[in-house]
C-alpha cells in the first residue's frame, strides 16, 4: 500500500476509495508484524488476490480482512466503513446516523448499526488504573436525561428519588493531565461509587471530590480532599472542573447530535466521548483514526444483540 496519511476527511475518502488502499490500511492496523491466520495463528497465509481474502496453508481455512472484527459479516464496503470510522473518531460532538445515511448512501438503520459497532471498538478493555503516588484524580458524577418540565404528565408521575428522578447516573474519574474514565451506574450510592474508585484508581492517589456523602469513608490509601460547591468551586488545587468540562462535552453531544439516547445504549455513547476526550491532545485526525482501527479486533456486535438485549448488568468496576 502506498504510504499515505490523509489529513482531512475529503483526502481520506479519495484515498480509501481505492480498494487496495483501504484493504492495506486495515491490514496494517490489524497486523503490524504481518498477516496471521485468524483460525490457527499461522504466519504468512496466502493472499487470494481475485477474491481479496487469505487462505492458510496450515489449517486450509480462509478469512477476510473483516474476520474477527467489528466489521465481520458486514456487506458494507471498506471505503464506507473507513469514512464512518474517520468521522466518529474526529467529530468533536459526534455524528448522527442520519448524517451517515446522507453521506454514505446506506439506510438510517444500517448507519445506526455501523455507529454502534464503531463505538464498541472505542471501548477501552482492561485498561490500567489511573493515578498513583503523587498523582491527582477528580471524581464526580452526573445525571443524563431530559428535563422534568418537558416530560409527559404520565412520565412525571413516575419520577421519584428511587429511580434517580427519571435520569441515568454516570460516574466519572479524571486524572489531571491524563485520561478520563466514565461508567453508567444504576444509582450514585456509596456501594457503586466506591468500588468504581477502588477498581480504577491506584492506591496513594490524591483524590478530589465534592462533599457528596457517597465518597465518605473511602479506604485510607486514598488521600481525599473535598470542595463544597455551595461555598466555592475552586480552592487551590481542589476542584472537579476538569470532569465538569467532560460532562459538558458529553451532554452537548447527547443533546445536540443524538437528541435522544435509550439508557440501555448510553454506555456506548459515553465510551465514544471518552475515546475522543482521551485522544484530543498530541494527536491529529489520522492518528485518532489509526488508533481506532487498531481496536476493531476481537470485538463483535450483532444486530440481534443490539436491539434485543435488555439493559446490561451493571458493572462499574470495569471502568470505561
Amino acid at each position: 500500500m502506498e504510504n499515505v496519511k490523509p489529513k482531512t476527511l475529503m483526502e481520506a475518502i479519495k484515498h480509501y476509495a481505492d480498494a487496495d488502499n483501504a484493504l492495506g490500511e486495515v491490514a496494517d492496523s490489524r497486523w503490524a508484524n504481518g498477516v496471521v491466520c485468524q483460525h490457527c495463528g499461522a504466519e504468512k497465509p496466502m493472499f487470494l488476490k481475485t477474491r481479496r481474502i487469505w487462505k492458510c496453508s496450515k489449517c486450509r481455512k480462509q478469512f477476510s480482512i473483516k474476520t474477527k472484527s467489528v466489521f465481520e459479516d458486514s456487506p458494507i464496503s471498506l471505503d464506507k466503513w473507513l469514512a464512518v470510522v474517520w468521522m466518529v473518531a474526529n467529530c468533536k460532538n459526534g455524528v448522527s446516523s442520519y448524517e451517515i445515511m446522507r453521506d454514505t448512501g446506506v439506510t438510517q438503520k444500517t448507519a445506526w448499526f455501523m455507529l454502534h459497532r464503531v463505538r464498541l471498538a472505542m471501548r477501552e478493555d482492561g485498561a490500567k488504573k489511573i493515578g498513583g503516588s503523587g498523582r491527582e484524580v477528580e471524581a464526580d458524577e452526573t445525571f443524563i436525561g431530559g428535563k422534568v418540565e418537558f416530560m409527559h404528565k404520565s412520565s412525571r408521575a413516575k419520577i421519584t428519588k428511587f429511580n434517580n428522578w427519571g435520569k441515568t447516573p454516570v460516574l466519572g474519574l479524571l486524572e489531571r493531565d491524563g485520561k478520563v474514565r466514565a461508567a453508567v451506574a444504576p444509582n450514585r450510592k456509596k456501594r457503586h461509587i466506591q468500588p468504581n474508585i477502588i477498581a480504577n484508581v491506584e492506591p496513594g492517589t490524591k483524590l478530589y471530590t465534592d462533599d457528596y456523602p457517597g465518597y465518605d469513608s473511602l479506604p485510607a490509601e486514598f488521600e481525599r480532599e473535598l470542595i463544597n460547591h455551595l461555598q466555592t468551586y475552586v480552592n487551590g488545587r481542589v476542584h472537579t472542573n476538569g470532569l465538569e468540562n467532560f460532562w459538558s462535552l458529553l451532554k452537548r453531544t447527547l443533546k445536540g447530535t443524538y437528541v435522544s439516547v435509550d439508557p440501555c445504549h448510553l454506555q456506548a455513547y459515553v465510551d465514544e466521548q471518552v475515546f475522543r476526550f482521551n485522544n484530543r491532545k498530541d494527536a491529529n485526525d489520522f492518528d485518532r483514526f489509526k488508533l481506532l482501527l487498531s481496536q476493531i479486533v476481537d470485538k463483535r456486535l450483532t444486530y440481534a444483540e443490539l436491539i434485543g438485549k435488555e439493559a446490561e448488568t451493571w458493572s462499574v468496576v470495569e471502568g470505561a
